[in-house]
């Protein structure tokens, strides 16, 4: 018991607390201390025991001496002075006896009873703790005094009073000193913990702490090193975005929410609550200087994004809806975490939610579930959205209806989305109210040109509505129309991988779905999507016009495997002549075979085809473009040549470029790598040139980049090895010669004396084979050795493919040769010269396993073709010209002849489509095509190099 006797005073109004009964809160008659230290009026106390109460009134420990002890005589006396000490009329307490307690004191519960007494005799020590901590100038005092208000905030329960004592300004400021100048955790904790509690029920006290700004950034700064709880105050204080940013918290706040709750004070609000609002307001404001995505990355990379799933499930809307906005930025910087997010979120409390949040919430809502499924796995979406529809107090579908008939316009297709995937979730019924108000509203968008935010949104939707997505959430649809055009090969390595039965299982679901989204989109208002579409195309927003391409062949790739709609004549007129435009002039590959793909839409009917046919003209270039790469596009040429004489008629050849190179003498030999053309002179000069088919004239298409004198003799051939970036030269100096093509520039890397004349120079791995001057052909290996083939043969051309070697004899003979085994095959037997004049075969090349060969003799010109495999004849064809030399391309045969003449033929038809004529006087010695087969290259007799366009 502390020292009464310093409080007995004359002039004293109030007794001190230790001579009142807390019972009865009358001055004691008949003191009792019990084992417990505690101190009552007997009767009272005796009372309490006989109501069955064996446990101390304040203390609750339980008696086990349950015998009253004798008086508590030194307290008596100690009562006894004071009373002499203070007149009757100058103290509050007038005694009365305590014979008699009223029953109501025993009536009440015992913690009603001993609060109410306590309260008159604890406000005094309360009002002298806060005294101590306001105006003593001891640290250690005044941290003693916050302790003490603590257990009286704790344990005394004086209501309002405590409030009022402790919401002063003075008080607040002491508190505020205590945060400055302790080092104690202990105090620290206890400071905020108050300042927290009183703050919340008067935000008097929070205008006293943010009246200066140091008070903010002293209770921040504390937070950053570990006092946790403040976090709770920060939230109260409501500081600027810009506080925040400068002081750096995020990673503090981050700390806070992976802490599991029983590390923190039990307080007026959660502190991982606190701090998951406060990441929300940082990661909402962030004015483009990256912290709020500075604070994303953190959540992603440090396996936070847990912790904030898991406060979804927090007390009040507001804190559920902050861990929402941050899961939803989550899901759009990085789509990988949305399938975590799916499976561990109670996506039913986030739902109840939606009620009793502001509109713009309500859309965020709407957005993080819209993200949610964006899973690569279709039956886990479908499993989601299940969910989304029957979870919750309301119900979705109505809430969802609601909702979009007053959001924004801009926001408005994402709700439609939602509402339609969830009304799709049963088999499409013939009428839904749910269903005509999202499409409608979609349609409604997309036509909306005085909003291309908008526009842009609805495209976006019409394109998720497929249901295909990646692993981080990007729509498929785009993917899967290239996959379908024949050109992807790698979409399935965007989609989910998994065993063989539970990937066709995802498929199949994944197929189901888009039916039925493609079903209820086409067949809405007659086809009124189709016209919408077509509005898109036409903007002048790039971003308006790819999603709409993209939704458009999609909903018309799909419209030829659904059931009978009857809009195939609808969605042709909206779209046919916008698709053909867009083939014509894409510059970009995918952009090009997506839209092929809408245009294949239209032939599998007899009026598509009809109509499609008018524009043949202007799409055939493009399709044969594909025809190597795509089955697709070879398909629609087959249709488009349907009723043709021949397929040729679609081509067009036009002579681009021409150059007078007649100072070099004759040209002898042409090739083109990539977007260079080489060519050989008889003076030994190699020219190397810039060549593009690009239909704007002569003078650009061709350019002279570097000439090259090395050879001292006639170049007489030019071959390249693709995949080497290398150039071989062979040529009357009998060298031969290795160039290294870069981008700058040609230059030789190694020369070969082979003492031979060299002609029709092939290269393949280590060796090169040539025609020297003499019988036989030459080949020679790089390490030095060289052999003679067929020595009892005058060779005239020679082909090289896979390891055999075909040469074309002045006999008229054809032979291959196995230079692996050196076994020799006849393809063509030869004849004996007639009246001093040989057969002989001209020209000789090796096509995709056919030999295409063109002879001489005196009957005139022969060109055969035979079969690679079995040397059957497959063609025999008589030619006016004599062929010098020729060129096979997968569609054409070109064969140069004398007088300047070069025949076009169909390969596939063997029908001459045209004679060019490109001199008068001249014979076509060497041509080549380049890798496009765009661009024919010509050199003749005169010393003029030729290029003509092939379209």
């Amino acid at each position: 018991m502390e020292d009464t006797e310093s409080q007995i005073s004359p002039g004293k109004h109030t007794p001190p607390k230790d001579f009142v009964c807390p019972i009865t809160t009358l001055i004691f008659n008949d003191p009792v201390t019990l084992e417990t230290g505690q101190t009552y009026e007997r009767k009272a106390i005796q009372e309490w025991m006989d109501r069955g109460n064996y446990t101390c009134p304040i203390t609750h420990q339980k008696l086990h001496n349950l015998h009253l002890p004798k008086t508590n005589y030194v307290l008596k006396r100690l009562i006894a002075s004071w009373k002499e000490l203070t007149p009757c009329s100058e103290f509050e307490y007038q005694e009365t006896s305590n014979d008699h307690v009223p029953q109501s004191v025993y009536d009440r519960s015992p913690n009603t009873v001993i609060n109410r007494s306590m309260i008159d005799g604890n406000i005094n020590e309360l009002r002298l703790v806060i005294t101590d901590l306001c105006t003593s100038q001891v640290l250690k005092k005044a941290e003693l005094a916050v302790l003490k208000i603590e257990r009286f905030w704790q344990e005394a329960k004086m209501g309002g009073e405590i409030q009022t004592l402790l919401s002063k300004p003075s008080v607040v400021n002491g508190f505020v000193e205590i945060l400055f100048n302790s080092v104690d955790t202990r105090v620290l904790k206890a400071t905020v913990f108050l300042l927290c509690e009183v703050g919340s029920r008067d935000d008097g006290v929070i205008s006293t702490l943010t009246r200066v700004y140091s008070d903010v950034e002293c209770i921040i700064s504390l937070f950053k090193n570990g006092l946790f709880e403040a976090v709770v105050l920060i939230y109260f204080l409501t500081p600027s975005i810009s506080t925040f940013l400068q002081m750096d918290i995020a990673n503090t706040l981050l700390m806070v929410v992976r802490k599991r709750e029983s590390e923190f004070l039990k307080m007026c609000m959660n502190p991982k609550a606190a701090s998951v609002i406060l990441l929300a307001e940082i990661i909402e404001n962030d004015d483009d200087n990256g912290a709020g995505l500075e604070v994303i990355k953190s959540i992603i990379s440090g396996k936070a994004i847990e912790c904030i799933i898991k406060c979804l499930e927090l007390e009040s809307a507001e804190e559920r809806i902050s861990a929402m906005k941050i899961l939803l930025r989550c899901m759009q910087e990085d789509g990988k975490c949305r399938n975590l997010i799916a499976d561990k979120a109670e996506l039913d409390l986030v739902l109840e939610c939606f009620l009793e949040v502001d509109d713009q919430e309500q859309f965020q809502i709407v957005q993080f579930l819209s993200e949610l499924v964006k899973l690569n796995r279709r039956t886990f979406n479908n499993q989601i959205l299940h969910i989304i529809k029957d979870e919750g107090a309301y119900s979705t579908m109505h809430t969802l209806l609601t909702h979009l008939q007053t959001a924004h316009t801009d926001q408005s297709p994402i709700v439609a989305g939602l509402l339609l995937q969830l009304d799709l979730l049963v088999d499409p019924r013939k009428t839904s109210i749910y269903r005509e108000e999202a499409i409608d509203n979609l349609i409604s968008c997309l036509k909306n040109s005085d909003s291309p935010s908008a526009q842009i949104a609805a495209a976006d939707i019409l394109l998720t509505l497929q249901g295909r997505f990646s692993y981080s959430g990007k729509p498929l649809v785009r993917r899967f129309l290239l996959q379908r055009a024949g050109v992807d090969k790698n979409y399935r390595s965007a989609i989910r991988s998994g065993d063989d039965q539970e990937t066709i299982e995802e498929e199949k679901a994944a197929q189901k779905w888009e039916k039925k989204m493609a079903f209820v989109l086409v067949n809405h208002e007659g086809g009124l999507i189709f016209e919408a579409l077509a509005e898109g195309l036409k903007s002048r927003h790039a971003e308006i016009c790819m999603g709409c391409f993209v939704a458009a062949t999609w909903l018309l790739h799909m419209l030829i495997r659904l059931p009978e709609t009857g809009l195939q004549e609808f969605a042709r007129v909206c779209l046919l002549k916008r698709f053909v435009s867009i083939f014509k002039s894409a510059k970009d590959t995918e952009d090009k075979t997506i839209s092929m793909l809408a245009l294949s839409s239209f032939i599998h009917d007899p009026d598509g085809l009809k109509d499609i046919t008018i524009y043949k003209k202007d799409i055939s270039k493009g399709l044969r473009e594909f025809k190597k790469s795509s089955t697709l596009a070879f398909e629609m040429l087959k249709l488009l040549s349907e009723g043709s004489v021949s397929s040729i008629e679609l081509w067009n050849h036009r002579e681009v470029a021409q150059e007078d190179c007649s100072t070099n003498g004759v040209v002898l030999s042409i090739v083109c790598h990539k977007d260079k053309i080489f060519s050989g002179h008889s003076d030994g000069t190699i020219k190397i040139w810039t060549g593009k088919n690009t239909g704007k004239g002569k003078a650009t298409v061709l350019r002279l980049i570097q000439e090259i004198r090395e050879h001292t003799k006639a170049v007489t051939s030019l071959t390249v090895l693709q995949s080497e970036n290398t150039l071989y030269s062979g040529s009357h100096d009998k060298t031969i010669r290795v160039w290294s093509i870069d981008k700058e520039d040609v230059y030789c890397e190694e020369v070969y004396d082979v003492k031979e004349h060299v002609s029709n120079l092939l290269v393949a791995n280590s060796i090169s084979c040539f025609i020297p001057q003499g019988a036989g052909i030459k080949v020679h290996s790089w390490s030095g050795e060289s052999k003679l083939l067929n020595p009892s043969k005058d060779v005239k051309c020679l082909a090289l493919v896979n390891g055999r070697l075909y040469s074309g004899c002045l006999d008229n003979s054809i032979q291959e040769i196995d230079l692996a085994s050196g076994t020799l095959s006849c393809v063509q037997s030869g004849s004996r010269k007639v009246l001093g004049k040989g057969n002989r075969v001209n020209v000789l090349q090796v096509h995709d396993d056919l030999i295409y060969a063109a002879s001489s003799s005196m009957e005139g010109t022969a060109f055969k073709i035979w079969n690679a495999s079995n040397y059957d004849l497959v063609q025999s064809i008589s030619l006016t010209s004599e062929v010098r030399t020729m060129a096979v391309g997968s569609e054409f045969i070109y064969f140069g002849c004398k007088m300047g003449i070069l025949e076009v033929w169909s390969r596939n038809e063997l029908v001459k489509k045209e004679t060019l004529q490109v001199g008068t006087s001249c014979k076509v010695l060497c041509m080549a095509l380049n890798e496009d087969e765009d661009m024919l290259v010509i050199g003749t007799s005169d010393g003029k190099i030729q290029v003509w366009g092939v379209s």
